[in-house]
């Protein structure tokens, strides 16, 4: 087993972080300093030392699916001071991880999982899901501003990938990402002299937000779950 799955399979924390945590030397096997990614050990035999505490693999835990409506203020992270996060949105003893981010001021779905291969698949660029928001702006939003962001737009010296947009008011409108980069719609709304009011997410590639009250959580669906995990 990979060093990085032992660490997070234990709930010390996601892959990502586990590697993050190799690097700096923290991570010890056999009483041995051990910072190269990809390190494989035996979890029967050998002994994992996080921070100088043992790291004790726990039993198989039976893998969740959760569907967050969040709410506007929300930190979509794991821990954060002086914030409310997304983890106190849902009642569990097991630990879940956000798929992906949503900041502060924006609202609606986030997935948390303890499937630590689904959470990579997901939060890798390659997988090209789908991302789909209503965006309510400011000020009316032009259709030439529109044809911009579907087009794709310059932010920060790269270039945006196509997006479909759709106008739902004069200045409410839906738009589909297959990237997530920083604030994107953000950026992209304020390239165009315009501001976001509310941006909300409705749907992650086959899972859509639905009724889901503001501030609730649902498990997924089984079916749910087998068109997101083929």
């Amino acid at each position: 087993m990979r060093l990085q799955k032992y660490l997070a399979h234990a709930g010390l924390c996601s892959r990502r972080k586990a590697e993050t945590y190799i690097l700096a030397g923290r991570v010890t096997i056999n009483q041995t300093v051990v910072t190269e990614l990809g390190t494989k050990i035996n979890p029967e035999t050998d002994r994992v030392w996080f921070d100088n505490k043992p790291v004790i693999l726990k039993r198989e835990s039976p893998k969740l699916y959760i569907a967050v409506n969040k709410p506007k203020g929300v930190v979509t992270s794991c821990s954060q001071q002086k914030e409310t996060i997304i983890l106190e949105l849902i009642d569990m003893d097991e630990r879940v991880y956000p798929v992906g981010r949503l900041d502060k001021e924006s609202q609606g779905l986030v997935l948390l999982t303890n499937d630590g291969d689904l959470h990579n698949k997901l939060s890798h660029p390659s997988f090209n899901h789908e991302k789909e928001y209503v965006v309510t702006t400011v000020h009316p939003i032009s259709d030439v501003s529109l044809t911009h962001m579907a087009h794709g737009m310059v932010i920060e010296k790269v270039r945006t990938r196509r997006a479909r947009v759709h106008r739902l008011s004069k200045n409410k409108f839906r738009i589909i990402l297959k990237q997530g980069r920083n604030r994107q719609i953000r950026k992209m709304v304020a390239k165009t002299g315009n501001k976001v009011d509310m941006l909300k997410r409705i749907r992650m590639a086959n899972i859509n937000l639905g009724d889901l009250k503001e501030g609730e959580w649902r498990y997924l669906t089984l079916k749910e779950i087998k068109q997101l995990t083929q």
